[in-house]
């Protein structure tokens, strides 16, 4: 395969459609700015249609590409299979996914409801997994292959401390594998499938939630920090090289990997 000439045109998206899943907000929304910054052309699939459509407004203002908002329950499987056609009809092509949209809830394993056990799997499992399946059917028809980025987590690979959290634990480490069967299944047709999964990150809503639970929120922080070799939380914009970098042809004979930004959280 013929490939773009030097290091720093690899990683140009010009020409791309991205395709980001929580985008409106936290994490997603760094994520997909990062990738209108390198050129693509983003849309934005959130459940948050308003601030969805809010950023995507700001984005075009800033980068100069097209932005376009649209509200999605990403458990539905038949919406998700006929929004991505939409997406890929309005933007000419589906090139790029990355699927931050989550869920966690931090309750004592004893005590976790069935409901809400099924409620975290089917989002970040499921959902996952159905908007890969229908960006890869796009990207099959267009025959020119894509990326595809599941937001996975360091807790995939270890359990959290303080808080309890085995639901998400267990979806995050399913997400990782369902990625590596993916990178295997469609490698043929030139589609690539990594993770990325982020440690502790400084977003609003973890500080938010920081910040609501007063002396045990700050004993928490702390102990993430402890925890962590460079003795801080990431910062959101600390993810953007990652994706641009697994979105791009920087990363051509990448595929069923996992990159973990964690602060070295892992490496204890």
């Amino acid at each position: 395969m013929s490939a773009p000439s030097g290091v720093l045109a690899r990683f140009s998206l010009n020409g791309k459609t991205a395709v980001v899943t929580g985008g409106a907000r936290g994490l997603g929304l760094e994520m997909m700015r990062a990738l209108a910054e390198c050129g693509a052309s983003v849309a934005c699939v959130d459940l948050l249609a308003e601030m969805g459509a809010q950023a995507c407004v700001d984005i075009e203002q800033q980068y100069k590409v097209k932005a376009t908002s649209w509200a999605c329950d990403v458990t539905s499987y038949e919406e998700v299979q006929t929004l991505f056609e939409q997406i890929a009809q309005q933007h000419g092509s589906i090139d790029i996914l990355v699927t931050a949209a989550g869920i966690v809830k931090n309750v004592k394993a004893e005590e976790h409801s069935p409901q809400d056990f099924a409620r975290i799997m089917n989002v970040n499992v499921n959902g996952t997994f159905f908007c890969c399946q229908a960006a890869a059917k796009e990207m099959m028809k267009q025959a020119s292959g894509g990326s595809l980025i599941l937001i996975g987590s360091m807790s995939a690979h270890i359990v959290n401390k303080p808080q309890p959290q085995c639901s998400y634990n267990a979806s995050k480490a399913a997400v990782i594998h369902l990625a590596k069967s993916l990178a295997c299944e469609w490698a043929p047709h030139k589609i690539r499938v990594n993770t990325v999964s982020p440690g502790y990150m400084a977003t609003d809503l973890t500080k938010q939630v920081i910040a609501d639970r007063g002396a045990e929120g700050a004993a928490m922080k702390a102990a993430w920090e402890e925890n962590t070799p460079m003795a801080r939380m990431g910062l959101p914009h600390e993810l953007q090289g990652a994706i641009v970098y697994l979105a791009s042809e920087a990363s051509s004979f990448v595929t069923g990997s996992d990159l973990v930004v964690d602060g070295g959280y892992l490496a204890w």
